[in-house]
């Protein structure tokens, strides 16, 4: 019976909910910060990504309601027809020069700006060469391409290695795709390595720098930045969404890359225009990180102490080395159970549990923020030590 053709969506919904894996996505009230609103409490925000506490921040506010002004709401096209605004083209130009690269292509977000490099460069003669725990849009962009994907060991240089030497001479050309840093677990890719090993072969690189933008490199430009890479790396993934604050994506590195891209990549050419507002807030927010690196000292002050305190604590918090800070708990069920006590203590902390993790290393991934006072670390501890005790934990 046709009735009946969607009963296998409510067995499946079920057998979700009896594993510990259904995600009951809670609500926000208010604007981004230490503090927020969550389903109608006030509690302590260790969950987003708004590691400088830009989000909210008065310059980027009023630049977004100057550029509503007088750009409008929406841009109403696609940037290769009549969508392209001259905030875009100031954005492009800023970011490539913060980076120090020779242009940027700005896309609609970080996900899309995989998508969007990605098949443009690779297709069905041609192989990528992928990190086992690359983001999913890495390996959505990768799937799309059409190109053989090989998965290399994490953040294994010898691995990609061997893989390169057995295989790239099957194919046309080659991409090494990596994350800069994971975002589960908070470790940084080697990325020096890496490109040793694409250089001895004559392989196509390419970054996302997501959760490195605004995070590593001098004042927050990056992975390529911190390990001294400018010139040589020839892709890098721009992530507004995170530590600047907004949203949207970029595409920066070699002008022949950046150039071809204008023509090709599917998302820029078929998906509507970023806001003038979201550009404008945008550019606000590389004028605060190239003005001063207060707010990127902060946030790694912040980081450490928080990490000190927890390990002290008797919580494993992984192999970060960045703001990300997995709080290690094993099942899905005693994560879900400990964001939910967290939450009963005035902390707003999610569970992230199997598919995004492995089996067996669901956790609690906190996000710790230049926006943090000494109060709210203070404060974000005791409820950890509370849960973790009432729990068994710790």
């Amino acid at each position: 019976m046709t009735s009946d053709k969607l009963n296998w969506l409510t067995t499946e919904i079920q057998s979700l909910k009896d594993q510990g894996l259904f995600n009951t996505i809670r609500t926000i009230g208010s604007a981004q910060g230490a503090w927020i609103i969550v389903d109608g409490k006030q509690v302590l925000n260790f969950c987003s990504n708004n590691y400088l506490g830009l989000a909210d921040h008065p310059k980027l506010k009023a630049a977004a309601q100057q550029a509503i002004t007088k750009y409008g709401v929406g841009p109403a096209a696609v940037r290769s027809i009549a969508g392209t605004l001259d905030l875009h083209l100031e954005l492009e130009k800023r970011l490539a020069k913060f980076k120090g690269v020779d242009d940027a292509l700005y896309v609609q977000s970080g996900f899309t700006a995989n998508q969007a490099a990605i098949g443009p460069l690779v297709g069905k003669e041609d192989v990528l060469f992928t990190d086992r725990l690359n983001h999913a849009s890495i390996i959505d962009g990768c799937r799309l391409s059409g190109a053989k994907i090989l998965i290399y060991d994490h953040c294994d240089p010898d691995s990609a290695d061997k893989l390169i030497k057995e295989n790239l001479a099957q194919y046309r050309r080659g991409l090494l795709i990596t994350d800069g840093v994971f975002s589960m677990d908070g470790d940084v890719a080697p990325l020096d390595k890496l490109y040793e090993v694409a250089e001895k072969y004559g392989v196509m690189t390419m970054v996302d720098d997501a959760h490195g933008e605004g995070v590593l490199g001098h004042g927050g430009r990056g992975i390529v930045d911190h390990f001294g890479l400018h010139g040589k790396f020839d892709i890098e993934i721009t992530t507004f969404s995170k530590a600047f604050g907004v949203v949207g994506g970029a595409i920066a590195g070699k002008q022949v890359i950046v150039d071809y891209l204008r023509q090709r990549a599917r998302p820029f050419l078929f998906s509507s225009a970023v806001t003038a507002a979201d550009t404008a807030a945008c550019l606000a927010a590389i004028d605060l990180l190239e003005a001063s690196t207060e707010l990127v000292d902060r946030m790694w002050a912040n980081t450490q102490l928080f990490k000190a305190e927890m390990q002290k604590l008797g919580f494993n918090t992984g192999r970060s080395e960045t703001p990300i800070t997995p709080v290690l708990l094993g099942e899905n069920q005693v994560a879900q159970q400990f964001s939910r006590k967290l939450f009963e203590h005035n902390l707003f902390a999610m569970p992230i549990v199997f598919p995004t993790v492995p089996r067996g290393t669901a956790r609690i991934r906190v996000m710790i923020s230049a926006a943090h006072s000494a109060s709210d670390l203070e404060q974000g501890l005791e409820a950890f030590q509370k849960a973790g005790k009432e729990l068994g934990v710790i």
